[in-house]
């Protein structure tokens, strides 16, 4: 059928099917702004278009549908090479962050203003009720709206947008526009998406349908004989590699127990087999025409299954270890089970014992905590419990890989590039040289693209087919194979004086790692080494234990284990400041840290290896607790007017990292280019938190530059140096010295150069804007471009470049202290959060804006973790929850009616420019902050989340 309309203003005409979707025909229009984050369930809002003048959801409307009309995409706001005044204000807000649905936010908003020049707050909620914001929440939306109607008004701002810090500096600790805001907010091509040529194949997988089952025989003929399949991969075909998926250092400290395909299916989901094909339609036709015999096998899907004597095992093969393998280890391995189990690598010892279903344990502490418990005049001993929790990013996991010019070409939404490359040579067989990682935007990720889900599967494929593949979960795939947070039981017992000083800390957590390994140590690790150090006791122990299990595999999630051991032992410590009779922020006040208080439980609660034990640096957490307690008016009782509402308040104080020293390093690379611009290449990954934005305002600053003379070209493992990745917080705090290290060596490259050129003394001679070497002696200047023009001429010393590296053993530990007051319905059991403040200890945020919608969104997020987000699985193993709308993730109306972001001004001595990490934990407050807010309201205590109003009524005795 042909189909004319006009799109963005330009008439065009279409030979298609007509029951094609909307943004099929967009798509083949050049539209790669109009995104599918929700497989046409029309939850998410990243394919919204207006049709007529009227929004729509593109994947929801056929293409038949818009003959003869007009359609308007946001490749259609703005002038070429010019923002509108609603793409510049999201930007200015802060919101434009992994951006996966910018461009339609701001189409939206735009159709908003044009038709109600000056919306409500209400309106702009009711406008953007259908968009799905993971990354930012939605605050700083109704700024982006205050502020555009400003800037078409009046052509700038009246309002402030962000905190201002360091009045010295010039850009740094200063609102500044992303740097890749403009290409974001716009939609231009900056996702994995976006690079897959038009011949690529498709990757399609057929997962297990069983929670634990042996793959005795796999018959792919008929699959392989469909015309259009290249080639079927199977547990029968693929590289015997054993190796593990999550992207941390080398060694790992998880177990290396999984291939490419297993020929033993661990979880409902878990990998049979991998389709390419040339079309996704046939690969989806081919995965039902193989045919898999199955052994089912009993699972086991709770901690408590997999403790219990004669438990299904979930490993049960043979065991090695890379160093530290104990004696009895050939007499271990003589009770393996059938050899289609595979084998368990450990590449350093984690005190595992699959036999008895351990993928790893840790036990350690301080002091004497019989002793301290002898002592205390009251004790509580309590278990919390939480559920797996999906990160859920808008962009799924997704992968493009080609052979071309003899290597792998890797085109990645990750956010650990090196160890992406470094997994990918494992599997392949491939040296890294001939391997090249490109990080392309991340459309979201809050650790999950810390783990090789997708690259591993999809570059072997590109290279046993020597095809370009492409590999895409879907939503389902996203909410079933993917990871999610590791389940957890948390035990806590404190002890603690009548004046409230605690004399004791034990905590035991059992966690439950699913079917893998990946981060089984470090998570639950996390739930202790992020915790416990918030106390000054001198007796502190924890004992933690990770269970396999057949369930989902769990991976990294951004808090990384903390938010667990965070509400046990908060929600401990405020059931004994009642029992003892005193104020929960007071016994808080008295027992936190502060500078200068040497952390000793460290030692024990290193990843894999001994702590660095370490003083408190900068400390804020006071600060935001007494600024905490003046804002929600602590001690102030609240009251309704309807009397089946009870209102209460709580609060919980919280740390996290800025890294992990002694271990993570970051480099980057810095060149004064011939016309005296500077490109620096940086190891880190922008996962769409403002890194590269960190990167070129740091060296803007130390090499007297404007922002826009500093390109940062990031993530790209051939033109940069080597990066651990971002995660565990670290990429302020390692990428961005290694950028400032860089800088700095540029700069006395810089002096150097000019000295010679000059005829100067190097102490005479000093940078300055707008980058010019200045002699405080002669009054002489060379600008940047002459001076790297010379360096490069037929006579010339060569290209100014430096080479900046970071590592440290220091802590820059960001604190903070999160506030929330919740209504509680006594007679429905719904909970609802009025108000919820988050205050932390920031150092210095070197993008304000960016920051405090970080703490915005991560909030939201465990807002949801805290009250209804679940993965719910039946008795078999199989998840009830497959999309989005049955997962459900807070929207706009589920956000707090006052919801304040406020960042506490420490500068930190180790951070770049005294900064440290700000969002990471800001995920950690809301579950113990709620939960003591809900028993402030009508006295019970939560011991589980998610808190659902079935709990509520269970604990008040109405069910």
């Amino acid at each position: 059928m042909r189909i004319e309309c006009k799109i963005d203003g330009r008439e065009r005409g279409f030979e298609l099917d007509p029951t094609l979707s909307l943004r099929e025909l967009l798509v083949r229009n050049g539209n790669l702004c109009v995104r599918d984050s929700d497989d046409g369930e029309g939850f998410c809002g990243s394919d919204t278009v207006l049709v007529d003048g009227t929004p729509v959801y593109a994947n929801l409307m056929l293409a038949g549908e818009v003959d003869g009309r007009e359609v308007r995409t946001p490749a259609g706001l703005g002038e070429p090479g010019k923002l509108s005044y609603v793409q510049q204000a999201l930007i200015d807000a802060g919101v434009v962050q992994s951006a996966y649905n910018s461009p339609a936010t701001a189409l939206l908003l735009t159709w908003l203003l044009e038709n109600e020049p000056n919306p409500t707050r209400e309106q702009v909620k009711d406008a953007l009720s259908g968009i799905y914001i993971r990354d930012a929440s939605y605050e700083n939306y109704y700024l982006a709206v205050k502020l555009a109607c400003e800037l078409r008004d009046k052509g700038g701002y009246e309002s402030k947008i962000a905190p201002d810090y360091r009045p010295e500096l010039s850009y740094v600790g200063k609102p500044g526009s992303k740097v890749d805001g403009p290409q974001l907010v716009r939609g231009e091509r900056a996702f994995v998406e976006d690079f897959v040529d038009p011949d690529a194949c498709h990757l399609v997988m057929l997962r297990s349908p069983y929670a634990s089952a042996y793959i005795n025989s796999i018959d792919a003929s008929a699959a392989e004989a469909l015309p259009g399949v290249v080639a079927v991969i199977t547990c029968f075909n693929c590289p015997d590699i054993t190796y593990m998926q999550a992207g941390q250092g080398n060694p790992e400290p998880s177990p290396h127990d999984t291939r490419l395909f297993n020929h033993k299916v661990r979880f409902v989901g878990d990998r049979v087999a991998a389709v390419i094909a040339e079309t996704k339609e046939i690969a989806r036709e081919a995965c039902g025409l193989i045919s898999v015999d199955y052994q089912v096998l009993d699972p086991v899907f709770s901690v408590e299954e997999a403790m219990a004597e004669g438990a299904p095992r979930v490993h049960d093969g043979i065991v090695e270890y890379g160093v530290g393998a104990p004696e009895d280890l050939d007499e271990y391995n003589k009770d393996a089970g059938d050899e289609r189990e595979g084998k368990v690598f450990y590449p350093f010892p984690l005190r595992a014992d699959i036999h008895r279903n351990i993928a790893a344990s840790n036990k350690g502490g301080i002091g004497d905590v019989e002793r301290g418990f002898a002592e205390a005049d009251a004790i509580v001993d309590e278990t919390y419990r939480t559920t797996n929790v999906q990160q859920a990013p808008l962009e799924p996991h997704l992968c493009y890989a080609k052979m071309e010019g003899g290597r792998l070409q890797v085109y990645a939404s990750t956010q650990v590039p090196y160890h992406v490359r470094r997994i990918v040579s494992w599997v392949c067989g491939l040296p890294q040289n001939k391997i090249h990682v490109v990080k392309t935007r991340v459309g979201g990720g809050y650790g999950s693209k810390q783990d090789i889900l997708v690259e591993d599967v999809c570059a072997y494929a590109a290279y046993a087919t020597h095809r370009p593949v492409y590999y895409r979960h879907t939503r389902a795939e996203e909410l079933v194979a993917a990871s999610a947070r590791h389940p957890m039981r948390v035990r806590v017992k404190m002890g603690a004086k009548k004046d409230g000083s605690i004399t004791a800390i034990f905590m035991e957590v059992r966690a439950n790692t699913g079917a893998y390994g990946n981060h089984c140590l470090t998570v639950p690790m996390n739930s202790c080494s992020k915790v416990l150090p918030l106390f000054k006791v001198d007796n502190m122990a924890y004992d933690l234990i990770t269970y396999y299990s057949n369930k989902l595999q769990p991976g990294a999630y951004q808090g990384y284990g903390t938010p667990k051991g965070s509400y046990g032992i908060m929600m401990a410590m405020a059931q004994l400041a009642e029992r003892l009779g005193i104020d929960f922020k007071d016994m808080a006040v008295k027992n936190h840290v502060e500078t200068g208080y040497r952390l000793e439980i460290l030692k024990g609660l290193g990843e894999g290896r001994e702590g660095n034990v370490v003083p408190v640096g900068s400390c804020g957490l006071d600060e935001c607790i007494r600024r905490g307690c003046e804002m929600i008016e602590w001690g102030k009782r609240e009251e309704s007017d309807d009397p089946d509402w009870k209102i209460g308040k709580g609060f919980a104080m919280i740390m996290q990292g800025s890294g992990l020293p002694g271990l993570d390093h970051a480099e980057a690379i810095c060149k004064l280019e011939t016309d005296g611009t500077v490109i620096l290449n940086s190891g880190g990954a922008d996962i769409g938190t403002g890194l590269d934005t960190i990167s070129t305002k740091v060296a803007a600053e130390i090499l007297h530059l404007p922002l826009e003379l500093v390109s940062v070209i990031s993530g790209d493992t051939d033109s940069a140096a080597f990066d651990t990745g971002s995660y565990a917080s670290s990429g302020t705090f390692f990428s961005g010295n290694a950028s400032v290290d860089a800088a700095r060596k540029l700069a006395r490259g810089i002096i150097a150069e000019a000295a010679l050129q000059m005829g100067e003394d190097e102490a005479d001679l000093e940078l300055r804007y707008p980058g010019e070497v200045h002699s405080t002696r002669t009054d002489a200047t060379l600008s940047y471009g002459d001076l790297s023009h010379a360096c490069c001429a037929g006579d010339g010393r060569g290209q100014v470049v430096a080479h900046g590296s970071f590592i440290t053993t220091a802590n820059a530990i960001p604190y903070g202290a999160h506030f929330a007051q919740v209504a509680v319905n006594v007679r429905t059991g719904q909970v609802k959060v009025q108000k919820y403040y988050a205050l932390q200890d920031a150092g210095t945020p070197i993008n304000p804006e960016l920051a405090q919608c970080q703490m915005y969104g991560a909030a939201l997020k465990s807002i949801g973790h805290t009250l209804y987000e679940d993965m719910t699985i039946d008795e078999k193993g199989r998840p009830l929850r497959t999309t989005l709308t049955d997962y459900g993730v807070p929207m706009i109306f589920e956000q707090p009616d006052d919801f304040k972001a406020v960042m506490v001004d420490v500068n930190d001595a180790d951070g770049p420019f005294g900064a440290k990490s700000i969002s990471e934990i800001a995920c950690n407050g809301a579950a113990p902050a709620i939960g003591n807010a809900i028993h402030d309201a009508c006295g019970v205590w939560m011991r589980s989340w998610p808190m659902t109003p079935e709990k509520v009524l269970r604990e008040l005795g109405r069910i």
